[in-house]
C-alpha cells in the first residue's frame, strides 16, 4: 500500500511583491501562500515568455479586463458553447465559466508532458490487448485478476476481438496536476470518451478575439489542427482494405452534456453527426442512411457508453444504440473509438498500478508520476483510510466528473460518519488518496485577481502513432479554497499556451 509524503524541495511562495512595483499593476494585492503558481512561481530566473505575459498582464486595468469577460460571455451564449448539469433543474444549459487570465506552459514544461502522455497511453494500449488476449499481466501477478476480470467495465464480447493497429484508446485525456515542488502528476485517465476537447479550441478562438494585445507576438503552439488529426487518426484505423474511409461521429442526441461538442468536433472534421436512427447493419456491415440511399460506414467516433451502443448485445433497453453493431464490430468489418471496453484501463483502482504496468510492458520508469494510492478493496487500503479520513480524498472509482468524492480536510464530522458507513459497506468501490495541494494561477475574481486551483487534460490522438494536443483543458475552480475544478461543480476553464520556445 502506498502511503502520503511530504513532497520536497518546495520553493519559496512569491507573492506580488516579487514583481517589481512598478510593473505588479493588477497583480497588487496577489498572493499565493504555500502553493505553486503557475504565473508567480520563479524564485530565480523566470522565462522570457513568462515575464513577457506577466508584465502585459500587470498593465491591463481590472474594469476593462471584466469589460471583456462579459463581453466573453455573451459571446460563449450566442454561440451555443454549453454544457448540461443533469442534476441541476433549474439551469439545463450553462456555458463554462472562462477566465481571461491565460495559463502558460513552456516549452521545456511541454516536451516533459508530451512525452510522459504519449509513455501513458502506449502502456494503456499494451494493457487492454493483454488483458483481452493472452493475459500474461494477470498470470504474472502485476496486477490482481479479480480487478480486472471483475470489473464492471471489462468487456467479455472484446475477448479474442482483434484491433486495427492494437489501438483501443484512440483519443484519450490524462488529468494532471501539479503539487506545491510543481512537479506534474496524473489524477486519472480518461480512456473511454473524454470530453471538453472544443473548450480547447474554442478558449483560443475567444482569447484571440478578446485578448490580442496580450497575444500578439508570443510564440503560441497552435490547437487548430485538432480535428484535422482527429479525422486523420480515426481514417488510419478503418478496416483493413478500405482505402478511402466513411467517418462518422455517433451521439446519443440534443439531450446528451456535451452535444456542443459533438456537433464541433463533427464540422471541424468535415464528417456527418449520426444518431442511433441514422445507422443501420445490414450483413454484419454499418450504413449510414442518406437520401440518396445507404452509405457504408467504416471509422465510428462514438461518444457513448459501451451499455448503449447495441441493445442486442448490452442493455435491451436502450434507444440509443444500433442493433448489430457490436458483431460488426467483432467480425472486423467497421472500427469504433474509442474500443468497447477501454473503461477498464480508466478505472480508479487499476489506476494505482500504472506505475508497475508501464515497467511490465516498457521496462521504463514513468515520465509522470501518479498521486499515492490506496486501494480499499484492499484489507491494509480500507484500514488506513478509515483511520486518515480527515487527512485524504476518498473516491468512489466508476464515478466522474467530482461526484460522490469526500475531500477529509473539508468535510463535517457528520459528514465523515455518513462516508464511513459506506465504505464499510462496499470498500470494494473506493479508494483514497492524499490530499495533494494543487497548483494555482492568477484568475478573476469579483474581489479582483486571486489565486485558484487549476488541473490540466491534455489530449492524446492515437491511430499509426501518438499525437498530443499542444496545452490542453485547464480548468479552475473559481471558488475560493476549493479543490474541485469540475465544471459540473462549478469551476470554469482557462486558455492554455504552450511557448514554441
Amino acid at each position: 500500500m502506498n502511503r502520503p509524503v511530504l513532497q520536497s524541495p518546495i520553493p519559496s511562495p512569491i507573492s506580488a511583491a516579487a514583481v517589481p512595483a512598478a510593473k505588479a499593476g493588477m497583480f497588487a494585492a496577489y498572493d499565493t501562500p504555500d502553493f505553486f503558481c503557475e504565473l508567480m512561481r520563479r524564485t530565480d530566473e523566470m522565462p522570457p515568455s513568462l515575464q513577457t505575459v506577466r508584465d502585459r498582464l500587470a498593465g491591463f486595468d481590472l474594469d476593462e479586463l471584466r469589460h471583456r469577460t462579459s463581453t466573453a460571455e455573451a459571446q460563449l451564449y450566442r454561440l451555443g458553447i454549453t454544457f448540461t448539469v443533469y442534476s441541476d433543474r433549474e439551469a439545463i444549459d450553462r456555458i463554462l465559466p472562462f477566465d481571461m487570465i491565460p495559463r502558460v506552459l513552456t516549452a521545456t514544461e511541454w516536451d516533459h508532458i508530451d512525452r510522459g502522455v504519449q509513455q501513458r497511453v502506449k502502456a494503456l494500449n499494451l494493457f487492454l490487448r493483454d488483458i483481452y488476449h493472452e493475459r500474461h499481466v494477470l498470470r504474472d501477478g502485476i496486477i490482481p485478476a479479480d480487478l480486472v476480470l471483475n470489473n464492471p467495465n471489462y468487456c467479455e464480447a472484446m475477448v479474442g476481438v482483434r484491433v486495427p493497429g492494437d489501438v483501443y484508446v484512440h483519443i484519450n485525456g490524462t488529468d494532471l496536476i501539479r503539487d506545491r515542488s510543481g512537479r506534474f502528476m496524473v489524477l486519472e485517465d480518461n480512456a473511454r470518451t473524454p470530453s471538453g476537447v472544443s473548450y480547447v479550441i474554442e478558449n483560443r478562438h475567444m482569447m484571440l478575439r478578446l485578448m490580442p494585445d496580450l497575444a500578439s507576438g508570443m510564440p503560441l503552439r497552435s490547437v487548430e489542427e485538432y480535428g484535422l488529426k482527429l479525422h486523420q487518426t480515426l481514417c488510419e484505423v478503418a478496416p483493413e482494405g478500405v482505402t478511402d474511409p466513411q467517418v462518422v461521429l455517433f451521439s446519443p442526441g440534443i439531450y446528451n452534456s456535451a452535444y456542443f461538442e459533438h456537433v464541433f468536433l463533427a464540422r471541424e472534421m468535415g464528417v456527418p453527426l449520426v444518431e442511433g436512427k441514422d445507422l443501420i447493419v445490414e450483413n454484419h456491415r454499418v450504413y449510414m442512411r442518406t437520401v440518396a440511399g445507404l452509405r457504408p460506414v467504416h471509422s465510428i467516433y462514438r461518444r457513448l457508453n459501451d451499455e448503449y451502443l447495441d441493445p442486442l448485445a448490452f442493455n435491451p433497453d436502450s434507444m440509443l444504440g444500433v442493433p448489430g453493431l457490436v458483431e460488426a464490430y467483432r467480425r472486423g468489418n467497421v472500427t469504433l473509438a474509442n474500443a468497447l471496453g477501454t473503461g477498464v484501463a480508466d478505472d480508479k483502482a487499476v489506476y494505482a498500478y500504472m506505475p508497475r504496468l508501464i515497467r511490465y510492458y516498457l521496462g521504463e520508469d514513468p515520465i509522470l508520476d501518479s498521486v499515492q494510492t490506496n486501494i480499499c478493496a484492499e484489507e491494509e487500503g480500507l484500514a488506513y483510510t478509515l483511520a486518515n479520513m480527515d487527512k485524504l480524498v476518498i473516491k468512489p472509482v466508476g464515478e466522474s466528473g467530482g461526484y460522490g468524492l469526500l475531500i477529509g480536510s473539508q468535510a463535517t464530522q457528520t459528514e465523515l460518519d455518513e462516508f464511513r458507513a459506506k465504505l464499510l459497506e462496499d470498500p470494494s468501490n473506493y479508494i483514497s488518496q492524499p490530499v495533494i495541494d494543487l497548483s494555482v494561477s492568477p484568475t478573476l475574481c469579483p474581489s479582483g485577481v486571486e489565486a485558484r486551483h487549476v488541473d490540466l487534460r491534455p489530449f492524446a490522438l492515437t491511430g499509426k502513432n501518438t499525437w498530443v494536443l499542444p496545452g490542453g483543458l485547464s480548468r479552475v475552480a473559481l471558488r475560493k479554497g476549493s479543490l474541485v475544478v469540475n465544471s459540473s461543480q462549478g469551476g470554469g476553464s482557462k486558455d492554455t499556451w504552450v511557448m514554441a520556445r
